[in-house]
């Protein structure tokens, strides 16, 4: 299976926040540690309201964190 044709920028936006862990985030959002680790690395494509969560946790709008690279 491919991966989504989603990217992100949440492995960097974590570190400039302090080093911010998948779990803390994902305790943020209310998903899993588990969940933030698939999105980050591309294996999973987040619902749009985790999406919207995620950029809102980071102060960032949505596609400063995520960018589509599908066709």
């Amino acid at each position: 299976m491919a991966a989504p044709p989603i990217t992100n920028t949440i492995r960097t936006l974590r570190f400039m926040a302090g080093e911010m862990t998948q779990a803390e985030l994902g305790e943020r959002i209310g998903v899993t540690r588990q969940t933030i680790a698939a999105i980050e690395a591309g294996k999973y494509s987040p619902s749009l309201e985790s999406a919207f969560r995620i950029a809102k946790v980071f102060g960032k709008p949505l596609d400063e964190v995520f960018a589509w690279e599908g066709e």
